[in-house]
């Protein structure tokens, strides 16, 4: 595992700290899952303040370099104790985690050092994953392809959208996951046109259902969509099915570190605009997975950035034909040099049930 406190250090100038406060990127830099409590950081010296119902926990499994220290009484009093005679004189915070009456009070506490955004730098950080990191993301995705295993022969026209989502995510825990990636989606017949749709109480019936779920391991997320058919697919379902299959392996074939992110959008994209359905196709090709199921990079026409080897990364292309029906397709892909290494395993056929 990379020491990520040394690499979190070279975004600090001379004279700078930093406060942590999103629970996921204490997480990340310490090592340590805990919902109360921050990290302060600097150039010599890296605190993890916490209140007593975690201490010992943390104590015992902060990464090297931390030093625990218990939060009593005033955190803005602990916090200037522990920078005094440090030569620090301006802050940097996260500005997505830390609330504006937070950042009033800590502005007004600490009036004697300067506050500044650290911006994108911990996501753009986060975004190249270490083997450890690939290899949580693995396991979580190996729990959810069998919890999609199970649910093939779970599923009939009798069952409705709510139970195909609880039976995922409570198949998932079973099967080894700490959680769930975020909230399942089950959407049936003219509900899979809606790529976000909620499961509803309806029965499945007949037609495309889109399973879009993830599993939880060691806090890292896994993300996968599978659209199967209950009975026969006429002709146009076919071809839908068969354009998105078609555009996400020609972004899988060519999609390699140093490419622009829009222009692997545009592999997948280009190939459902020819088709005639680039108007059903409004999401981007898709975006980084880590412990958070959204995180730096974004695939998508509008982006700037540029694939690095270590980005994991989703490959989503889908098609939504509005009040019909709907296809994705999604897999989990690492970033090499030479192309991308595909960490999903399971069948992308159409599956006929």
């Amino acid at each position: 595992m990379k020491d990520r406190l040394s690499e979190f250090r070279k975004i600090l100038k001379k004279g700078q700290a930093a406060l942590i406060t999103d629970e996921l990127s204490i997480r990340y830099l310490c090592g340590v899952p805990f919902t109360d409590g921050l990290l302060l950081i600097t150039n010599e010296r890296a605190f993890i303040l916490t209140d007593s119902r975690y201490i010992e926990a943390v104590g015992k499994g902060a990464a090297d370099g931390f030093k625990t220290v218990l939060m009593s009484g005033s955190q803005t009093e602990l916090i200037k104790k522990l920078l005094s005679g440090s030569g620090v004189s301006s802050i940097g915070y996260e500005e997505g985690s830390l609330s504006c009456l937070r950042k009033r009070i800590y502005t007004e506490k600490l009036s004697e050092y300067r506050f500044f955004p650290l911006e994108d730098r911990l996501s753009e950080m986060r975004s190249v994953k270490d083997d450890t990191e690939k290899e949580n993301i693995v396991k979580a995705q190996r729990i959810a392809e069998a919890a999609f295993d199970f649910i093939l022969g779970f599923i009939t026209p009798e069952v409705t959208e709510a139970e195909v989502a609880l039976e995922l995510e409570y198949r998932m825990k079973k099967y080894g996951a700490e959680g769930i990636a975020f909230e399942t989606i089950a959407v049936s017949g003219k509900n899979s046109s809606m790529p976000h749709g909620i499961p509803g109480r309806q029965k499945l019936g007949t037609g495309f259902l889109t399973m879009d779920f993830g599993a939880k391991y060691g806090g890292y997320c896994s993300d996968m969509t599978r659209t199967v058919c209950l009975g026969k697919p006429d002709d146009e379902m076919k071809k839908v099915y068969e354009t998105v299959l078609k555009a996400q392996t020609n972004a899988l074939e060519h999609i390699k570190a140093g490419m622009k992110c829009s222009e692997a959008d545009a592999l997948a994209r280009d190939i459902i605009t020819e088709a005639g359905y680039g108007k059903c196709f409004g999401h981007s090709l898709g975006h980084g997975v880590g412990l958070y199921i959204h995180e730096p990079v974004n695939l998508s026409p509008r982006s700037g950035s540029v694939l690095q080897a270590g980005n994991i990364v989703t490959v989503e292309p889908g098609i939504y034909l509005e009040g019909r029906f709907g296809v994705r397709i999604e897999d989990m892909v690492c970033v090499t040099e030479e192309g991308c290494e595909n960490l999903t395993q399971a069948d992308k056929s159409l599956i006929v049930l």
